[in-house]
């Protein structure tokens, strides 16, 4: 008994400890120095902060200043006014992410007071507008990403205002359903650029000279998961990828064709240009047949010729009758006609038409 109660004695001693001990993670991150929103959670110190499925309809103004990274996401901001971020200076944020918030509008210095912003993340939002001066005030942006964030509306033209000032280093445009290569959202000096999951199904020649251009010799791109034609107009691509373009395009022993049904699924870079065959606008069978029809319809055509030309031949004989009897036919007709016209112009029968009594 008196051993029960000396290891009690000694447990009561170090309870208090213990709970000055625990007393820290009793304290939820929200009370690190500078405080967080109400409706977000800063993780491990106010230098991060996450604002989760809140349904915000605007950004929230309490932020740390200290806040390096600011992730928004599930919320309905719709429209990011002018200075929606400067209600309290944020001088370091550098990342700001701000995905599936439903932005559908983006309005002129919308990011003003944000001067060391280096990330922004606008990723599936349904985007409608971008005004020009969107991105202006964020003069250290290096990567734009704009993954299914494109599809509500054609936006090339509003954003490549919008980016004509910037110096984008990475661009992400993935699952936008591009169907051609944005040549006017290429910045010079950009250094990468995500394509991934598109609607290519191939880069022709002028895009290929884009990119070949001294401004973006230094680009790498992504083209995974685009649905690539292996047919006569992948030629120019294939060449500009086995040539020296592999190492511009990271994920190139990836890329698979998704047609024509006979190379679907192959590997492109196992394929060569010169074997890549035409297909038909319906992307069925190769062009070939069509060569072949064109083919066949000029050997019955000469068939048809011959033909003719034998059954001439076998009646050359009535052939050359009946025109003997037309020529003949013709000339007498002929004579008839010089005929009267001979008796119309004598004298004495017009003398004799004239005096009926005599």
């Amino acid at each position: 008994m008196a051993r029960r109660q000396e290891r009690a004695a000694g447990s009561g001693r170090w309870l208090p400890w213990l709970g000055f001990a625990l007393l820290p993670l009793a304290v939820p991150p929200a009370a690190a120095p500078g405080g967080c929103p109400s409706a977000c959670y800063c993780v491990a110190t106010p230098e991060q902060v996450q604002c989760r499925y809140e349904r915000l309809e605007e950004p929230p103004k309490e932020l740390p200043v200290t806040v390096h990274n600011l992730s928004i996401a599930g919320s309905n901001l719709s429209v990011l006014p002018r200075a929606a971020f400067a209600a309290r200076p944020l001088p370091d944020l550098r990342l700001l992410r701000l995905r599936h918030d439903n932005i559908h509008t983006i309005e002129d210095m919308a990011l003003q007071g944000l001067p060391a912003l280096r990330t922004l993340d606008l990723s599936h939002n349904p985007l409608l507008s971008v005004a020009a001066g969107a991105f202006a005030g964020v003069p250290l942006l290096r990567t734009l990403q704009l993954n299914q964030a494109l599809l509500a509306a054609p936006l090339e033209d509003q954003l490549a205002l919008a980016m004509r000032n910037l110096s984008l280093r990475r661009l992400e445009l993935a699952g936008n359903a591009l169907r051609a290569l944005p040549a006017s959202l290429l910045p010079a000096g950009l250094e990468e650029l995500d394509l991934r999951n598109n609607s290519l199904q191939r880069l022709v020649a002028a895009e290929l000279r884009s990119l070949d251009a001294p401004a973006l010799r230094g680009l790498r791109l992504t083209l995974g998961a685009n649905p690539l034609s292996c047919d006569c107009a992948l030629r120019p691509f294939l060449t500009w990828l086995r040539s020296a373009a592999v190492a511009r395009v990271p994920d190139a022993r990836s890329l698979r064709c998704a047609a024509p049904p006979a190379l679907r699924g192959a590997v492109l870079l196992r394929l060569r240009p010169e074997g890549l065959v035409c297909v038909d606008a319906e992307g069925g069978e190769p062009g070939r047949l069509e060569t072949a029809s064109y083919v066949f319809f000029g050997i019955v055509l000469a068939l048809i010729g011959i033909v003719f030309l034998m059954v001439l031949y076998l009646n050359r004989r009535g052939i050359k009758r009946w025109l003997h009897n037309l020529r003949e036919a013709c000339r007498d007709q002929m004579e008839g006609y010089h005929y009267r016209y001979e008796q119309d112009a004598d004298p004495r029968c017009a003398s004799a038409v004239g005096t009926p009594g005599l």
